[in-house]
């Protein structure tokens, strides 16, 4: 950047904000961002730091909106903590069911006829699709498995198990797998092969993302991953178990995500203005998803109960409310990419402030919302692929029937989905206006305390304060 020919050198604007010793990185940045603040970003003296202080009245203005929500939110957890979730006698069904750990000790090949595991009907009769398949299953070669218990009061126990040629899991020797336990069936019929054992190939996979994390984000990436772990403990011990409990699934979801979101925020991202303005850009939005989540919930009439889970939970649980439930996991799933798009416009709107001081709420909030509008494209577009990816098996159901795209999209299976990503979606799109607002008029209205600050530091600041306001550098440029 040009000097005046009669300033004095560099060393001299450093001695009325010696904080600003970074601020040359600053300069940078608002000579992309804005030429009419070029010169006030080099000289102004809270460019380096996660965030400038606010002043005390401001603080004062937060607090009395943070304060009773947080509040409210504790007293919410307190009154509606379960105890130990409702006992129930096992169905055997699903995830329902008693199951140990096992180890297949050997696998030797023979014939499926030999085996009598072709299930080929009695009169050989081949015009369905089960008969020729159970026909074509006895001409070919089975796997028969010994396998060992390795946990429960039958340790050491073993069982055989066929597996035919055409079953999507094949066993192999020394493979860990997961059985399970029906104690009223015959004793040769007690343990069945339900799964394989993934312990240690999703423990590693953990492990790495965790290292992961913390080289790149350093302590940011600690506190992460303590924050993951609040999440997921707020998620096992208070939310699943009241809703087992009966309490209403969206007020348990709601406190749950609030205090989620309390904690992962001022965790991960310190106890600041900046913070509390995305906590307020992240609550209004969940209110929204919440209005909007219930009301077209159920407008389509959407019950909740759509595949055999959900039915298995309403059979065990039946004064659970389904349809609640199903809100409950929109709201909450809507939380994690909620975070990520108000801390975002949050900082957006502090660094453009820091780069150029002198721009008014009005001109903050029109660049936030600049780089939020990149944000919310990729943001939909993520969300949208992330459910169609979830149900590809489903909508490749619907091509395979060649239904029309209004069948699919009417039937409840999609139409759930459906719903869930449209609510929110609409919640992350209107927290990037709502929070760059917010950002932007409490930046603005702050931005004079630590100016006035700075030039009460000392004589030299004050004298240079006026340089630095960039009238003649702005004519310079």
């Amino acid at each position: 950047m040009e000097q005046y020919p009669h300033q004095p050198p560099e060393p001299h604007r450093r001695d009325g904000s010696e904080q600003g010793t970074g601020h040359g990185h600053g300069a940078p940045e608002s000579g992309r961002g804005a030429a009419s603040g070029h010169g006030h970003a080099h000289g102004h003296s809270h460019s380096h730091g996660p965030a400038a202080p606010v002043s005390q009245h401001l603080r004062k203005v937060i607090a009395a909106i943070l304060v009773p929500f947080t509040a409210a939110v504790l007293v919410g957890l307190v009154v509606l903590w379960p105890g130990q979730a409702p006992q129930h006698k096992r169905t055997g069904v699903g995830f329902d069911r008693q199951t140990q750990q096992a180890t297949v000790t050997r696998v030797v090949e023979l014939s499926c006829a030999s085996a009598n595991a072709s299930g080929v009907p009695p009169t050989g009769d081949t015009s369905t699709a089960e008969g020729s398949s159970a026909q074509q299953r006895a001409k070919g070669t089975c796997r028969k498995a010994t396998i060992r218990v390795d946990t429960g009061k039958d340790k050491g126990r073993t069982f055989t198990e066929i597996v035919q040629p055409d079953q999507s899991r094949q066993l192999h020797q020394g493979e860990k797998v997961v059985v399970a336990y029906e104690p009223s069936a015959p004793r040769d019929l007690q343990y069945a092969v339900t799964d394989v054992n993934r312990k240690f190939p999703m423990t590693l996979l953990a492990g790495i993302f965790a290292v992961a994390v913390v080289l790149v984000g350093r302590l940011r990436g600690v506190m992460a991953l303590i924050a993951l772990a609040v999440s997921f403990l707020v998620l096992t011990l208070f939310i699943l178990p009241a809703i087992l409990q009966g309490s209403n699934p969206l007020l348990v979801a709601v406190i749950g995500s609030s205090a989620i979101m309390l904690i992962a925020l001022y965790l991960c991202h310190g106890l600041s203005a900046r913070t509390s303005v995305a906590v307020l850009g992240t609550l209004i939005s969940l209110a929204l998803i919440g209005v909007l989540g219930s009301l077209f919930i159920g407008w389509a009439a959407l019950t909740g109960n759509t595949d055999d889970n959900t039915g298995l939970i309403h059979g065990l649980y039946p004064s659970i409310d389904m349809s609640g439930l199903l809100l409950a996991g929109v709201i909450i799933g809507s939380l994690g990419v909620l975070d990520d798009v108000t801390v975002t416009q949050t900082s957006a709107v502090w660094e453009l402030h820091e780069a150029n001081p002198s721009m008014g709420w009005r001109g903050l909030y029109r660049a936030g919302i600049r780089i939020g509008r990149d944000h919310i494209a990729s943001v939909v577009n993520t969300l949208v692929l992330a459910y169609a990816g979830a149900a590809l098996p489903l909508l490749l159901l619907f091509s395979i029937a060649q239904s029309s795209v209004g069948t699919v999209a009417n039937s409840e299976l999609v139409a759930e989905e459906i719903v869930r990503t449209l609510v929110g979606s609409i919640g992350l799109v209107a927290s990037v206006p709502v929070t760059t607002a917010l950002a932007a008029l409490v930046v603005s209205a702050d931005r004079a305390a630590p100016d006035a600050g700075a030039a009460g530091a000392s004589a030299g600041a004050a004298r240079s304060a006026p340089a630095r306001g960039g009238r003649g550098r702005r004519r310079k440029r």
